[in-house]
């Protein structure tokens, strides 16, 4: 072989190598997401009734931040911001649609998500769990947005039910062995209800495919995005039983001198944290959890739709409100990243964040050369100790149940327009005020102005989406 044949041998095989270690020091990346899971309902966070020793050991083990945000106040908004990287204001999904006209409440084929981006960069997708942003026939389907593998449910009416007739395998329906009674006046075709034959619980399932997804892609970067169910309510269950807090046994709770309902609330949320220490136990297992980032966080903020009482465990900790409100109680939420020897163990962060913020987050640890435009900041500065942090002008959320409503927060300053665009604004400083006792908008009319600047600012309209008493300013 002449000397020049040898020289560019040796740069590619040089190239190759430089190339195979790129792609090794990509971080398998596990982003877990529960279900109407409050600020205040982890030990990590304040929490005192309920057990959660493994995510409390997460946050001892990784970072804490303690400000921040879901993407919406109910699931399927919150999930889109978190998939696509967009605040409300902009995103093609922007409340729960129910059954009546699922298709707005899919996203479109040129919606670009998370798992997208991570399949540029050579990640392997799984989904296991909840999705909510598209059915089998529809442009967000899971498989049309950048996931290798589904397991669970599409329709979040489905996923109300922990003991569901079936689930999805990618595109077919598995069937379980549970049988479910459908509520008065709702057929067949109708996917809530409660079970009166409970054999195989959706969310141990889910914990199962979890693992298998990772042991079975243990050698290549892995992008997991676990969305589970837990501590949701069995909203059907609840109006038909009275009890909407459903799972296999109430545990180390089964004798406390609770109702059923608040042993069921208390006992979903161990599970879930058991099954989560399940997990992280594996990847030590298997030698990847140097390697592996995982994220914990929660869709919005805690229910009171189990039949259980929420006074028990004040699972918004100090913050004002629950699900459906934009107070902080409703859209703050527990988020926690681990990843050994690259974030600082027991660190605590303070960088006011929200879901936006994941896709360029991760977008950037892969390297991925996927395009995605975003409302969101990488906050790796913040996750690695190590460079500038950007930071948000505000953050902005849009709700359009219950009349409707739309907030703002920038710097310690948070305001909530209600009904959106033309209502009241009522204006409360965090940095003396996280409870929100306290409007001063008739003292500060230039802040007032401000908040209202950038609510106009952030807000585009979207046809599908039109607030009551609005329709002329939405179209």
């Amino acid at each position: 072989m002449g000397y020049q044949k040898l020289m560019a041998v040796a740069a590619l095989l040089a190239m190759t190598i430089a190339s195979t270690a790129l792609a090794n020091e990509k971080p398998n990346i596990i982003f877990i997401l529960a279900d109407d899971l409050g600020y205040g309902d982890l030990g990590c966070y304040g929490q005192k009734q309920i057990l959660t020793p493994r995510l409390d050991q997460m946050a001892v083990e990784g970072m804490r931040f303690t400000q921040f945000y879901a993407g919406c106040t109910v699931c399927a908004p919150s999930r889109c911001v978190l998939m696509t990287g967009q605040h409300t204001g902009r995103t093609w999904v922007r409340g729960n649609a129910g059954g009546e006209n699922s298709i707005i409440q899919s996203l479109r084929a040129e919606d670009v998500t998370v798992a997208d981006v991570l399949k540029g960069a050579g990640y392997r997708n799984g989904l296991i769990g909840k999705w909510g942003l598209g059915e089998v026939d529809q442009p967000g389907f899971p498989l049309n947005k950048g996931f290798d593998y589904f397991y669970g449910y599409l329709s979040q009416v489905h996923a109300h039910n922990y003991y569901p007739e079936f689930l999805y395998r990618n595109a077919d329906r598995v069937k379980l062995q549970n049988v479910v009674e459908r509520p008065s006046g709702q057929g067949q075709d109708f996917l809530g209800g409660s079970a009166t034959k409970k054999v195989e619980y959706s969310h141990d399932l889910f914990a199962q495919e979890a693992l298998s997804f990772v042991r079975d892609n243990a050698e290549r970067p892995f992008f997991l995005y676990l969305a589970l169910t837990i501590p949701h309510a069995n909203n059907e269950a609840t109006r038909m039983t009275g009890n909407g807090a459903e799972v296999p046994s109430f545990g180390i709770y089964a004798n406390r001198e609770w109702s059923d309902q608040d042993k069921g609330q208390a006992a979903m949320i161990t599970r879930m944290d058991a099954d989560i220490g399940r997990l992280v136990d594996l990847l030590q297992e298997l030698g990847i959890d140097q390697n592996t980032l995982i994220m914990f966080s929660s869709d919005n903020g805690p229910h009171n739709e189990a039949g259980h009482s929420p006074k028990r465990f004040q699972p918004s900790g100090e913050l004002k409100g629950l699900k459906r409100s934009l107070t902080e109680g409703g859209i703050r939420v527990p988020m926690i990243a681990r990843w050994p020897e690259k974030i600082a163990a027991g660190s605590v962060s303070n960088f006011v964040g929200s879901f936006q913020d994941v896709l360029p987050t991760l977008k950037e640890l892969s390297g991925s050369p996927t395009k995605a435009d975003t409302t969101g900041v990488s906050f790796v500065p913040t996750l690695l100790g190590k460079g500038q942090q950007s930071q948000h002008e505000y953050l902005y959320w849009e709700f359009y149940e219950q009349g409707s409503r739309q907030s703002v927060r920038f710097g310690d300053w948070t305001a909530i327009r209600e009904p959106m665009f033309d209502g009241e604004v009522k204006l409360f400083n965090l940095s003396n005020d996280l409870a929100q006792s306290n409007n001063v908008a008739s003292d500060n009319p230039e802040v007032v102005a401000r908040a209202i600047g950038f609510m106009e600012e952030a807000h585009q309209p979207n046809k599908n989406w039109t607030p009551r008493g609005s329709a002329a300013k939405s179209k």
